[in-house]
């Protein structure tokens, strides 16, 4: 897999997200979250927010001190 946003390598695997589930970001402790609407950072930092039914975990990674660079939205499949 080519990684062409400098993400780590540990990114959750779209094939595996919820159907529907169009966004994946990182949180600051290395949490991966699949999202169901596109997410906001947290106010206090170092997480990012939707409503609680739009938010599921993905996978645990790294920490990651430049989470806020880590919203993804699902690729096209065009």
């Amino acid at each position: 897999m080519t990684n062409t946003l400098n993400l780590p390598s540990s990114l959750p695997d779209w094939s595996q997200a919820p159907s529907g589930w169009n966004w994946a970001a990182q949180d600051e402790d290395g949490r991966w979250f699949w999202y169901g609407v596109q997410p906001s950072p947290g106010i206090g930092g170092g997480v990012w927010r939707a409503p609680s039914r739009a938010q599921v975990f993905a996978w645990q990674g790294e920490p990651n001190p430049q989470w806020y660079d880590s919203l993804q939205q699902r690729p096209s499949t065009d």
